[in-house]
């Protein structure tokens, strides 16, 4: 499955975030011995780069796949871009919800959230918001607005939040962006699919289980909507609009 994604967009990447109710510790020696540890596991993981609200471990930018782990105040991120293989998808964010509560401190009572978002870059050098509105939307009750005298499409993101089970929701967004000038490369419109869990959780030993039901109902999602309903139809809109 992760070379049709692959197939279908520009950049497919995998990210997943543990919020935490107390602000987490970024003293010198939790936050190295952390990254060391995740290093250990990933080589090419050694980038480490200080950001105005984050502290970050990196690979190289044009390595594939790309990973990175992030720290902020209150939450640990971790992504991959353009995994390779199945295996490759979630296998930091499972070590990631292994490790990151021992080194930063972190105890059942203080995860406020877990989740997992799936992202789809699609480049686009036309107009973004028309091109969503004319591939999501024409032939709907809404499409009646782009028939105003003089109207023409200024905004169009879709974003539907949904309660999939108690402490367990989801998010579909389209997210555009303004085209640049003779950009060598356009920004892309993007498709995100986030599915997250507020429920309690009564021992860390259970986390990384709860991160793949959140990554097998995302992937749900992006299977049985997201791809057919939302990034083909984008797709197919923006390679007609490029002629």
């Amino acid at each position: 499955m992760t070379m049709s994604y692959a197939a279908l967009c520009s950049d497919f990447y995998v990210n997943a975030k543990l919020t935490s109710r107390m602000e987490l510790p970024r003293s010198r020696e939790p936050v190295l011995e952390l990254f060391e540890r995740i290093k250990r596991e990933y080589p090419k993981m050694a980038a480490f780069r200080r950001y105005k609200d984050e502290l970050a471990l990196e690979s190289g930018q044009d390595d594939v796949p790309h990973r990175w782990m992030a720290i902020r105040s209150h939450s640990v991120r971790t992504g991959i871009v353009n995994p390779e293989t199945e295996d490759q998808i979630h296998d930091l964010h499972r070590s990631a919800a292994e490790v990151c509560p021992y080194y930063l401190s972190i105890s059942p009572l203080d995860v406020e959230s877990v989740e997992i978002l799936f992202g789809f870059d699609l480049a686009a050098r036309s107009n973004h918001d028309t091109i969503v509105a004319s591939a999501l939307l024409d032939g709907s009750p809404l499409a009646a607005l782009f028939d105003l005298p003089n109207a023409t499409v200024r905004e169009c993101q879709p974003l539907v939040g949904l309660t999939l089970d108690h402490g367990l929701h989801a998010s579909v967004e389209v997210k555009t962006r303004s085209a640049k000038a003779g950009a060598e490369r356009p920004d892309p419109i993007s498709l995100y699919v986030t599915v997250r869990s507020t429920e309690p959780v009564t021992d860390l030993k259970h986390l990384p289980a709860r991160m793949d039901m959140l990554a097998a109902r995302g992937r749900e999602l992006v299977d049985t909507l997201a791809v057919p309903a939302l990034l083909i139809p984008l797709r197919e809109e923006i390679a007609s609009a490029s002629f």
